[in-house]
């Protein structure tokens, strides 16, 4: 009786495990595109994650070709996205980097490149 108890427990076990893992907010998908080449500097970047966000530890930087940061510095939070503003700039790679704490209390962080010019 006890093996039959044991053996229905671990699936839901493994059950519970798995469900934790997907629970993180990861990057869903972003505009611009990730490695994506536009024409001209956009006036923003806007993230989607996989789970709601914490906007209070929630965070993004744009950097340009040169290293300098090109976002205004305060990105917007609602619900699973978080948006930054961009200063005018020019040709060449752009570097975004992220960090966010979604709702389960589980930071991640990345970072992509997009291309700016023809």
């Amino acid at each position: 009786m006890r093996r039959l108890s044991l053996l229905a427990i671990i699936p839901l076990v493994l059950t519970l495990v798995a469900g934790e893992a997907d629970a993180h907010a990861f990057l869903d998908h972003a505009e611009p595109r990730v490695g994506n080449k536009v024409a001209t500097a956009p006036h923003e970047v806007t993230l989607w994650f996989t789970q709601k966000l914490e906007a209070a530890f929630s965070s993004v930087t744009v950097t340009n070709a040169a290293g300098q940061r090109v976002d205004t510095g305060q990105p917007r939070v609602s619900g699973n996205h978080m948006s930054v503003s961009l200063r005018p700039g020019g040709a060449g790679t752009y570097h975004v980097t992220w960090r966010v704490l979604s709702v389960d209390t589980h930071t991640t962080d990345g970072n992509f490149t997009f291309q700016v010019g023809q």
